[in-house]
């Protein structure tokens, strides 16, 4: 704890004596107390420090939205329009992430998350002394924090918040579907070269088809007697289990032969053999962390093994801060250093206008901000910390997107150019369209997302996967709005449902989507994820199984391409010479 005084800034109130009092006065002090959010000690620091100061404010570290919150008011509905756009949910996942782990510090030393910010309102009240809110807002901090961040480092950190929220098994099928679904179009175009012959990827597909009729069974039959994991788990082990059998006798090639054509059977059974190889990869990775860990284990352990004292010991905290920093220097900047910066503008204004202050701040904030009220001169301005972060980095995927745009506005154009039959254009776009549309609404569906949703993201999904500025998961998800509420309050329910360890994977995961923010989160996610796969599978299956049957392959398409490129050239020199 320490006294210091300081000249510079601006802060808000609550409270009336403060706006219209001193003009005139001395330049007034700040006593800095660092608190852990979580901690009983803070708690009565805080309390008996105020009580023996008796300042003329209380300084805490809220913004308004969780001063309001905290004060038991209505949380705020949240935004659609914000909530839906792509970055936005990441932020979410990073503002819940933090959310997460301070209700697990919580639940650790038996105190609600923010008590010591609640203690000094209260005992300020009390005493009839004003509390001024000199946090940054919330959602300018997070939205800085993850535009802050590299590639890299997003993806570390939703992974761990992954396997901190979840079973390290779950993240590993999760993990291998996706390995499996850009895998198995890989198998399908360069499997020939690997060994991957017809009669394997028919034996395969027979397997996927068996394992999915199987498992369809036994998930009815299931619901008479059958808890809904105990289902679950029936359904995807006879299925798996049913399907290896077929795939490994070959008992199924012949009616797969019979009735599916070439394409189909190397569509299913390529996408079969990616999907099988990377859940396996999958669960292993997953075994591998459950069995030796994920990382080195840090000094001071996991949230189990931190001892109350080392949350607010000045060594212990700026080893922890140093340690976020090595992780994410930009993310660190934004969560730390410019919010100590910004909490020091407040404290100088109040102190200019002649005011004795207590500053209640987390512990990892008290250095930084010590440092500037001792050298206020060295505060950056205040523009420099507020506002919207636009990145550092060049926007690679927005690049990528228009980039998949140029390209197939190209294609068709120069098949156009080179002659190529209406006829065969419109059946091209129309599978483009049709597949676009099933994967979107299916993912959708898959996401509990309602009839219209999903309809409405799978109509727009052949626009909207070729235009980097739209998604179709923004249109299902407004859809969805019509009949959800969303707000900040989802947050904590959400943390609620994750600290109950008693809940099977299945309910948890039904629980969570009965969360309005949750489950508009990941329907807006899977209606996007279902466009993606599709225009994928469109590109690696679809388009050369029509190139083969209508104009004779990948080689033709590609002289029709040139030709037309060169039919475009002669048009365009020929309108230039009638200028």
């Amino acid at each position: 704890m320490t006294e210091t005084s300081g000249n510079a800034g601006g802060a808000s109130t609550r409270g009336t004596s403060v706006d219209g009092a001193a003009t005139a006065r001395e330049p007034g002090t700040v006593t800095v107390v660092g608190t852990a959010h979580v901690s009983e000690r803070s708690v009565e620091e805080v309390e008996s420090t105020i009580t023996s100061e008796r300042p003329d404010v209380v300084a805490v570290e809220l913004d308004e939205g969780r001063y309001r919150q905290m004060q038991g008011e209505a949380p705020e509905d949240l935004d659609a329009s914000d909530l839906l756009k792509g970055n936005t949910v990441f932020q979410f996942l990073a503002y819940w992430m933090l959310s997460y782990v301070q209700t697990q510090l919580g639940e650790r030393f038996d105190i609600e998350p923010g008590a010591d910010m609640q203690a000094a309102i209260d005992v300020a009240e009390e005493l009839g002394i004003d509390v001024a809110l000199v946090d940054r807002d919330i959602q300018t901090t997070i939205q800085r924090f993850w535009a802050r961040m590299t590639i890299t480092e997003k993806l570390r950190m939703v992974g761990g918040l992954a396997f901190g929220v979840t079973d390290s098994r779950v993240v590993g099928i999760v993990a291998g579907l996706f390995v499996g679904i850009v895998l198995g179009p890989a198998i399908g175009l360069f499997g020939g070269s690997l060994g991957v012959s017809e009669p394997l990827l028919t034996s395969v597909t027979a397997g996927v088809l068996t394992a999915v009729i199987v498992a369809f069974v036994v998930d009815t039959i299931g619901k008479a007697g059958l808890s809904p994991d105990g289902r679950l788990y029936a359904a995807v082990g006879l299925g798996l289990g049913s399907g290896v059998a077929v795939a490994a006798t070959g008992v199924g090639d012949g009616v797969v032969t019979t009735y599916l054509g070439g394409f189909t059977v190397r569509a299913i059974g390529s996408l079969g053999l990616g999907i099988g190889l990377g859940l396996i990869a999958g669960l292993a990775a997953a075994g591998a962390i459950g069995l030796f860990g994920g990382r080195e284990p840090s000094e001071y352990g996991g949230i189990e093994d931190l001892d109350i004292d080392q949350l607010t010991d000045a060594d212990v905290v700026t080893m922890m801060m140093e340690e976020f920093r090595q992780f994410s220097p930009g993310g660190a900047e934004a969560l730390i250093d410019e919010r100590d910066a910004f909490i020091a503008h407040r404290l100088v204004a109040l102190t200019n206008a002649g005011y004795d202050v207590v500053a209640v701040v987390g512990a990892g904030h008290r250095a930084g901000i010590e440092r500037y009220l001792a050298n206020p001169e060295t505060l950056p301005p205040v523009a420099d910390l507020t506002g919207r972060e636009s990145g550092r980095r060049f926007p690679w995927l927005k690049a990528i997107g228009y980039l998949i745009l140029v390209a197939f506005v190209t294609f068709f154009v120069l098949l156009a150019m080179a002659g190529v039959r209406d006829g065969f254009l419109l059946r091209l776009f129309g599978a483009w369209f049709l597949i676009n549309a099933f994967f979107a609404f299916s993912f959708a569906k898959v996401a509990g997302a309602r009839w219209s949703s999903a309809s409405v993201g799978g109509a727009v999904a052949w626009m909207t996967s070729i235009n980097p500025m739209l998604a179709p998961g923004w249109f299902a998800g407004y859809v969805e709005l019509r009949n959800l509420t969303v707000n900040v309050g989802d947050i904590g329910t959400l943390n609620e449902l994750l600290s109950d360890e008693t809940k099977p994977p299945g309910e948890l995961v039904s629980a969570m989507l009965d969360v309005p923010l949750f489950k508009l989160i990941v329907v807006v996610a899977m209606t996007n994820l279902g466009s993606m796969v599709a225009s994928f599978l469109f590109a690696v299956y679809v388009i050369p199984a029509m190139f083969g049957a209508e104009i004779g392959g990948v080689d033709e398409v590609s002289r029709l391409m040139i030709q037309g490129a060169r039919n475009s050239a002669d048009l365009i020199r020929g309108l230039l010479t009638m200028l």
